[in-house]
């Protein structure tokens, strides 16, 4: 049987997505999650049995669909990151641009949860089309010792990133400072929990999406000239 290619697999792993968010039929999207990620993953380098165990919670989450909405107020470190071009800059100046941030923590080994929330990301940048500059989306390895500025790019291509877009990675240090600030830190990558953040401006509280949450659910909390929507009356 011939093996599926790349984008095969990443389509059949964004409309799992979709279904497993829609809240329809969960039993089919669940099996939908776990076939694509099955193809994703051996395009990646091989995961040990231990880790499929380990993500078994995530594709169950997954299934289930939906992001848990709460407010919350997080102090912004003063923490050096490198993006994926191999410039050094500061975490503070990358989420204080003056536009709304989505900010999202990933890994480039990453088979299970790290594809759909990147995925999710992708087809959130889709949707905003034109007005995609508007919005600075942000992804910051939790894997900092193996993701290289290299291995970002190729990650950040593989979902087709624009320039809003950009990854970073830095020190092991920077990068648990980075987690703890946002309450992601689990003690080690194989425990990470899909979680997405948006901050409309700086000063603002940020929305925190726990959970698989759906781009469409990303693009509500984003503000009207963000969209392309009418005013809010």
């Amino acid at each position: 049987m011939d093996r599926p290619d790349r984008t095969s697999l990443e389509n059949a792993a964004s409309h799992a997505a979709e279904a497993a968010t829609s809240g329809r039929e969960h039993a089919v999207s669940r099996r939908l999650v776990l076939a694509a990620l099955a193809g994703l993953s051996g395009l990646q380098r091989p995961a040990h049995a231990a880790n499929a165990e380990a993500h078994a919670n995530h594709l169950a989450a997954a299934a289930a669909g939906g992001g848990q909405r709460t407010l919350v107020d997080y102090a912004v470190p003063d923490l050096r990151l490198v993006r994926e071009d191999g410039a050094r800059v500061s975490l503070q100046s990358v989420l204080g641009d003056g536009r709304p941030v989505i900010l999202a923590f990933i890994y480039t080994s990453c088979t299970t949860v790290c594809p759909m929330v990147s995925q999710t990301l992708a087809q959130v940048q889709e949707m905003l089309g034109p007005l995609r500059d508007t919005v600075n989306m942000v992804s910051i390895s939790i894997d900092p010792e193996f993701d290289t500025p290299a291995r970002l790019r190729e990650y950040a291509r593989r979902f087709g990133a624009g320039p809003q877009w950009h990854h970073y990675t830095g020190t092991t240090a920077a990068s648990e400072a980075a987690q703890r600030a946002f309450n992601v830190y689990r003690g080690n990558k194989m425990e990470h929990q899909p979680a997405t953040l948006v901050r409309v401006s700086a000063g603002e509280k940020w929305v925190r999406l726990d959970g698989f949450a759906s781009a469409r659910q990303l693009i509500t909390e984003l503000p009207d000239f963000c969209t392309g929507a009418k005013p809010r009356a």
